[in-house]
C-alpha cells in the first residue's frame, strides 16, 4: 500500500514496481472514484472502500499475482485501517509506506501536472495541506524530495525486501 498526497508521484513509482516485481498488479484507488461530479459523500465514501477493497481480495485470491501494488491517497490512519480490515491478508505480507515531500517539492510537481493539463491548480492548496498528515501514520516513510521515480520505486523494493529479512529472522529466532 502506497500513499501519499495528490502529485507525490504515487502512480509513477506503483507503474514502476509493477514493471520491475515478478507477476505483480498495480490498482490506483482514484480509478475506483472517476466520476464526473466528483462528489465526498459518505455513501460514495463507503462505495469507493468497497470498490478497491473487493478489487484488492481478487487480485490477491488470483494465482496469476505474486505482487499486489495499490496507490492511494491514504491521509488518515482510519482509511488504511478500514481497507485492511476488508482484506483477506493472513497469508500476505503487507507493507504501508507513505512518500514524503516537502511543500517546494510538492508544488514544483504539481505546477508540471497543471501545465500538462492533467490537474487544475485547486489541487495545490488541498494537496499541500494534507502533507503533515501523513506523518503521524503507521507507515513506513520515504523521502521523495529531489529523488527520481527509479530511486523511489528501488528504495520501496529495499524496504519491502529488509522487511521480509527481518521477519525471516524473527521466525527462525521463534523455532
Amino acid at each position: 500500500m502506497i500513499g501519499g498526497p495528490m502529485g507525490v508521484g504515487k502512480t509513477a513509482v506503483c507503474q514502476q514496481l509493477k514493471k520491475q516485481l515478478p507477476d505483480s498488479v498495480f490498482l490506483d484507488g482514484d480509478w475506483c472514484w472517476d466520476a464526473d461530479p466528483f462528489q465526498v459523500t459518505e455513501e460514495t465514501k463507503r462505495m469507493v472502500l468497497d470498490n478497491i477493497c473487493h478489487i484488492l481480495n481478487n487480485f490477491l485470491h488470483c494465482s496469476a499475482y505474486q505482487t499486489v501494488i495499490f496507490g492511494w491517497v491514504m491521509h488518515e490512519q482510519s482509511i488504511i485501517n478500514a481497507i485492511l480490515d476488508k482484506l483477506d491478508i493472513q497469508n500476505c505480507e503487507v507493507f504501508c509506506i507513505s512518500l514524503m515531500v516537502n511543500e517546494k517539492n510538492l508544488e514544483k510537481r504539481l505546477e508540471q501536472d497543471i501545465a500538462k493539463g492533467i490537474r487544475t491548480e485547486d489541487v495545490i492548496g488541498r494537496s499541500v495541506m494534507r502533507i503533515p498528515l501523513y506523518e503521524n501514520l503507521e507507515t513506513i516513510k520515504i523521502d521523495t524530495n529531489d529523488k527520481t521515480v527509479s530511486e523511489i520505486a528501488e528504495e520501496v523494493r529495499s524496504i519491502s525486501k529488509a522487511e521480509r529479512n527481518r521477519l525471516d529472522n524473527l521466525k527462525n529466532m521463534e523455532a
